[in-house]
């Protein structure tokens, strides 16, 4: 695999290698032959202590992150890989409640898939969250509102000169509320963006995402509001009604 590099950061190239960490050996060894046939490189781990060990190395693109991996599981695996990398990572679990997907959300992930699930689909989701991370817009410097500054070329977001630490998708969330500041993005157009997919009344994922947009962003993060029964804007100097 060519490991490109640049000021340090990987980039994505033909061959993207991606982190498995979970405990079902079989399922491991499928999903090495799976992406080995469509040009990924995938390395196995069935250990939360080693997973975090690997992942916190850099050398990889994404990692693909079950719950319930001994050790530690992977909700603490991702918390604890979060406060050094901004590494893409979609979570893959059995447990299916709704309060399990907004933590492993809320915890900083890029994506969650239930088990079972096809592997089609598994990779169409890794695509996107790669074309997600490595996409950089070319033509648009900085955008700023406020004392939020975006560098699109590099997904850095600053605030008041610190510098704001998001993931993927946070990112790409926040950027594309603040090139439509002023203007209320419906659900469906937001999520159609990020995830590829229509918005589900009953997914919680955007709220989760823009709720930690908020916290991160401090006092800043009321330039964020929701519309109810609508979507959410990203307020330029005015209110509007119906939005909190």
């Amino acid at each position: 695999m060519t490991d490109d590099r640049e000021n340090g950061d990987r980039t994505i190239d033909a061959e993207p290698s991606i982190l498995l960490v979970d405990d079902d050996i079989e399922l491991c060894e499928l999903m090495r032959e799976f992406f080995a046939r469509r040009g990924f490189r995938l390395e196995t781990t069935n250990d939360g202590v080693r997973g975090l060990t690997r992942a916190l190395k850099g050398e990889h693109d994404l990692i693909l992150l079950d719950v319930m991996t001994p050790g530690i599981d992977g909700f603490e695996l991702l918390r604890r890989l979060r406060r050094q990398s901004e590494v893409p990572v979609i979570m893959l679990t059995a447990r299916t409640a709704q309060a399990d997907r907004i933590v492993g959300l809320d915890s900083g992930a890029d994506d969650y898939l239930p088990k079972p699930f096809g592997p089609e689909e598994l990779l169409a989701r890794i695509r996107a969250v790669l074309r997600r991370s490595t996409r950089a817009r070319k033509g648009v410097e900085i955008l700023k509102v406020g004392s939020i500054t975006l560098i699109p070329a590099e997904r850095r977001v600053n605030r008041g000169g610190t510098v704001v630490a998001l993931t993927t998708i946070e990112y790409d969330i926040l950027e594309f509320l603040v090139q439509a500041a002023g203007r209320i993005v419906s659900r469906d157009e937001l999520s159609s963006t990020i995830h590829r997919r229509r918005a589900s009344p009953f997914d919680r994922s955007l709220d989760v995402h823009v709720s930690s947009i908020r916290k991160k962003l401090g006092s800043d993060g009321d330039s964020i509001v929701t519309v109810r029964g609508v979507g959410y804007l990203f307020r330029s100097g005015f209110e509007i009604d119906g939005a909190n």
